[in-house]
Parts: C-alpha cells; sequence; structure tokens
C-alpha cells in the first residue's frame, strides 16, 4: 500500500441477472495519491461486471507486473487479467501470454476512442483479448465514500449501481 493512500470500505450486493450470480463482497481498497476517485470507482466497477469469489484486486496503479484485478486457478495460473485505461501494446502483449482471458476497460471517451483507433489493428492477433468501452450515465464518482453499500444489479447486460439516494447505469460497449 502506498505511503498516503486514501482507505475506502465497500460492501457490494451483487444481482447479476445474466450469469445467475448472487453474492455479497466485502472489500478494503487503498486510493493510490495519484488515483481519482472516478478510476477507483471503475475498479469496482469491473469487479462487479465479472464478480467471482475468486476475482481479487491487486496492487494496481503501484505495480508493473499485476492487472488491476485477476482471478487465479488453485494451480497459479492466472484464468483472468483485467486491466483499466489504455495499456500500451508490450503490457496487452505480456498480458495476452500470461493469462486465458484478458479484457481491458476503457472509460475516457475521448482519449479511449484516440487510444483504439491507433491500437485496433494491433490487438486483433490476440484471440484471448476482449476490449470493452463503459458508458456511464450519471456520476459514478459521487458513489465513491469512504464506507460504501451498493447494490449492484445486471440484467440484459446493463449495470445499475444503487446507494442510498443515487443511481448510476453503465453499459459495456464491446469493441473487441
Amino acid at each position: 500500500m502506498a505511503a498516503n493512500a486514501t482507505i475506502y470500505k465497500a460492501s457490494l450486493n451483487v444481482a447479476d441477472m445474466d450469469r445467475n450470480y448472487y453474492a455479497e463482497h466485502n472489500f478494503t481498497l487503498a486510493k493510490h495519491p495519484s488515483e481519482t476517485e472516478l478510476r477507483l470507482m471503475i475498479k469496482l466497477v469491473a469487479f462487479m461486471l465479472n464478480a467471482d469469489e475468486n476475482l481479487l484486486f491487486t496492487k494496481g496503479i503501484s505495480q508493473d507486473d499485476e492487472p488491476d484485478l485477476w482471478q487465479k486457478a488453485l494451480n497459479g495460473d492466472i484464468k483472468l487479467w483485467i486491466d483499466l485505461g489504455q495499456p500500451d501494446e508490450k503490457r496487452i502483449r505480456k498480458a495476452c501470454g500470461r493469462s486465458e482471458k484478458v479484457i481491458i476497460y476503457m472509460y475516457q471517451e475521448g482519449s479511449a476512442l484516440a487510444w483504439w483507433k491507433q491500437m485496433q489493428s494491433t490487438l486483433g492477433r490476440f484471440k484471448n483479448l476482449s476490449v470493452r468501452y463503459l458508458n456511464i450515465e450519471g456520476d459514478l464518482e459521487l458513489l465513491a465514500k469512504r464506507a460504501m453499500e451498493l447494490q449492484c444489479n445486471i440484467s440484459d447486460f446493463e449495470l445499475t449501481i444503487i446507494d442510498d439516494d443515487k443511481s448510476v447505469v453503465v453499459k459495456e460497449d464491446i469493441w473487441k
């Protein structure tokens, strides 16, 4: 954990009707000083969309050789590697070589489109790679609190996140 990291506690009640997955997850997350609340919440969204009892947050932004989230098999093999933002080709190649499945979630519209146009032809060769853009309807960062209790409903590939008085809808656009 980075010095000066801000600690957040999150309780997620996930109801994923698309995958028939229903569970409660409790986390303690450290927000790196260079990380925004939006990026912290995008990490939670990535977890919600792929929720599993074996999906774990890693050291993330402070670690070059780990994704933001991953799921490992009992033998230590990486089953799922999740990165946020716009990683470079070298990182993507490494991730695809080490993991059964790789998902990149992008969330900043202007820079995501520019990155995608530049990388699209290069990324076609990675068969285990999925690139997804998150369309966010609402102010996701306003849900970030030091102690969060969030209801996460997924139906027809649409995620609705609800706290006491606010809700945000997230839709995935699958680019690859």
